[in-house]
């Protein structure tokens, strides 16, 4: 059967940080085309102002509103789904709260398929500033004791290039750790500690004996199989306001001008 125009899905994954126009085109690719279903558009937006690099609390309380304003964006412009993407969940509960339309966090879909796959998993990152927030969050979902460890090789993120240019020195140090964590941990699966580590999944996946998950394609398809389901979070979990403002932050100057979603 042919999907018309009219049943298309629209997906939208939002990046919690300011990104430079040049570096799109990489974080278009943590969801490539081949892996998009047919009916399925997917497309791309940018919180325009706010946090850095979600490095901290007053950088994460920062971006969450700015990825509420992308989401409200989003809804308005017809989407059917929401995903925030980014391992530290960055304002997924103030989107549940504002949106009625599915919204899935990168880092809770991915603990949960780790927790379906095995016992106990550890997280693989770049950097150790990201580490209060995975414990934070997994403590605040019920899933701590399921994290046998959080393991970094203390590389300093990049946003304009991700992982390109560094793949043989990161993907190596990357498997280092994955397999410490393995064999030391007890780790029987491995979520990568940012959907933009997107770029080494393939090489770790081949070399490592247990689950590695990428939390894009997770997030990806978690949107997908809400809408199959024709479900959304609970309006009792997630409250709506009473009163709304979403204008409020209009008065507000982009980072980086013009529109951001592709």
């Amino acid at each position: 059967m042919t999907t018309s125009a009219l049943s298309r899905r629209k997906i939208r994954m939002i990046t919690p940080v300011p990104v430079p126009s040049e570096a799109h085109p990489l974080f278009y690719g943590q969801v490539p085309d081949s892996f998009v279903r047919s009916g399925t558009d997917i497309e791309f937006d940018f919180a325009r102002e706010g946090g850095f690099l979600v490095d901290s609390y007053y950088d994460s309380a920062l971006a969450s509103v700015f990825v509420l304003e992308a989401a409200q964006k989003a809804e308005q412009e017809g989407c059917d789904a929401v995903c925030v993407m980014t391992v530290t969940d960055t304002g997924l509960d103030a989107v549940r709260s504002r949106l009625s339309i599915p919204v899935v966090g990168a880092g809770l879909s991915s603990f949960l398929l780790a927790c379906d796959l095995a016992n106990r998993f550890s997280i693989i990152t770049l950097w150790d500033r990201w580490r209060p927030t995975y414990k934070k969050n997994l403590k605040l979902y019920g899933l701590e004791n399921h994290l046998a460890s959080v393991r970094d090789i203390n590389t300093h993120p990049n946003l304009e290039a991700l992982l390109t240019g560094k793949e043989e020195v990161v993907f190596t140090a990357l498997e280092q750790a994955a397999k410490q964590a393995i064999e030391e941990d007890g780790a029987e699966a491995i979520v990568l500690g940012s959907t933009t580590m997107y770029q080494s999944h393939q090489y770790l996946a081949e070399r490592l004996n247990v689950p590695v998950i990428n939390p894009a394609l997770v997030a990806y398809m978690a949107c997908e199989n809400l809408l199959d389901l024709s479900l959304t979070h609970s309006r009792t979990a997630y409250m709506a306001p009473e009163n709304l403002n979403d204008d409020l932050l209009s008065g507000i100057a982009s980072r980086y001008p013009g529109s951001t979603t592709v």
